[in-house]
């Protein structure tokens, strides 16, 4: 279960972090509170505070990955910040959120474009090999796909809900189109931890989603 004190602040703390020596930046509460009424939204189903958790713990597993930790715990707050199941532009919407944010929280402008851009990339979760920042924030975004039978059964009855709106063999028809999409990648994980620790589970549950949709 989610905690919004525990959230609220480890958001503070991603914000003094990714600030440095300035000690002199506005309340993070506020912005807190902004983004954490935005993932309890009542059209989400998968996309709510327990994933946005579930971001911020895989992020700390990963931390050792990423060359500025706290800009990525950042992005993990924006990357799903504004949220319509039924709209394509969900992240450039949070990305434009951040840029708009970030600067009156006090983050300087490189940081805050360098958010934004982590947040667009969640589009396509496909960070360069040279992106340790952006890997770490996709592999714990997509963590999901290896969780244990039971949790990720769960993640997939909550995308079915979330798109609630689709019709059964039109959601089928697409779904299955994304999983065919993931399984074809070379890696579904570019972090060493990921591919090590997630690769194969997220392969063995995404095949086996697809073949319950396919049969």
């Amino acid at each position: 279960m989610a905690d919004p004190d525990a959230l609220r602040t480890r958001f503070a703390r991603a914000l003094e972090g990714a600030r440095g020596h300035d000690t002199t930046g506005p309340d993070p509460a506020p912005y807190a509170d902004n983004l954490l009424a935005r993932w309890q939204e009542p059209q989400r189903r998968y996309h709510t505070l327990t994933h946005l958790t579930a971001v911020l713990d895989h992020v700390d597993v990963l931390e050792k990955h990423a060359a500025d930790p706290d800009v990525v715990r950042l992005a993990a707050w924006f990357h799903d910040a504004v949220y319509l199941p039924d709209r394509s532009e969900n992240e450039e919407r949070s990305a434009r959120l951040a840029e708009r944010a970030l600067p009156e929280a006090g983050l300087p402008a490189e940081k805050t474009a360098e958010v934004a851009r982590l947040v667009r990339l969640t589009t396509t979760h496909e960070p360069a090999e040279d992106d340790p920042d952006g890997q770490v924030l996709c592999d714990a975004d997509l963590a999901i796909l290896a969780a244990p039978p039971s949790a990720y059964a769960a993640y997939t009855a909550a995308v079915r809900e979330e798109y609630g709106f689709v019709p059964p063999d039109a959601f089928r028809e697409g779904r299955a189109a994304i999983l065919r999409q993931l399984l074809a990648l070379p890696r579904l994980f570019r972090t060493p931890y990921g591919e090590a620790e997630w690769e194969a589970t997220a392969r063995y549950n995404l095949a086996a989603e697809l073949e319950l949709l396919t049969s």
